[in-house]
């Protein structure tokens, strides 16, 4: 019995994650199908550039309460009181949300050569849900330093790379201190390789200079020319 309860929250993680808002916003203000705007992904950004700021703010908001509702659900279903071992629940939860977000079962396709592939997100609100779940003040951490990155650094996929690395660090620091489990260090390591892995494309591009700029950098390159 305990199995089946386990692997249906499991299971319901992944579908709720899998509720992609940014396709249903974009196109319920737009009429445009995000998937066909810029990189493809559901997410806020892309959101944004789809359908305006509020749609992008919008989109990234439903999305961090995607991740920080499944914690809580488990945190409900799976107290750390009765066994410590409910750790792992807690940390799957939201993991299974970025898997959701990333590649919905409600966004399924056929590529150009037949087969069939799940669209999605990149991962980035929902992780930074998922860490405000299992420990609320790490919004306090995450989200300055993750706008210092985009401003200064200027790539929006290396900030949602850093997301979960931050966590991570963050989680091994509580951890290691005694005030987190440390089954939830694991939580931004997980989402990490899930988050690299939906922004290969993303990377080629920076590998090869490409890759689009924003923030302090943006326009410092822009008045470089002027000097």
């Amino acid at each position: 019995m305990d199995l089946l309860l386990y692997v249906g929250m499991l299971i319901l993680d992944y579908l709720i994650g899998s509720i992609p808002f940014g396709f249903i916003i974009v196109r319920l203000r737009t009429g445009k199908d995000i998937r066909n705007v810029e990189s493809g992904r559901t997410g806020g950004t892309n959101a944004m550039r789809a359908a305006g700021l509020w749609a992008g703010i919008v989109t990234a908001i439903l999305d961090f309460i995607k991740g920080s509702g499944a914690v809580w659900l488990a945190k409900t279903l799976f107290p750390l009181a009765n066994h410590p071992g409910n750790a792992w629940m807690h940390v799957l939860a939201p993991i299974l949300v970025i898997l959701g977000h990333n590649y919905s079962i409600f966004l399924i396709e056929r590529n150009q050569k037949g087969e069939l592939r799940l669209r999605g997100g990149a991962g980035g609100a929902p992780c930074v849900g998922g860490a405000f779940g299992l420990w609320a003040p790490s919004s306090f951490v995450i989200l300055p330093l993750a706008a210092a990155i985009f401003y200064f650094i200027g790539y929006a996929s290396v900030t949602t790379m850093s997301v979960a690395l931050i966590t991570a660090g963050l989680f091994a620091v509580l951890g290691g201190i005694g005030m987190n489990p440390w089954q939830y260090a694991l939580y931004g390591i997980l989402a990490e390789f899930l988050i690299v892995w939906s922004l290969r494309s993303n990377i080629k591009r920076l590998i090869a200079g490409n890759e689009r700029l924003v923030g302090w950098r943006a326009r410092r390159f822009k008045k470089a020319p002027e000097n």
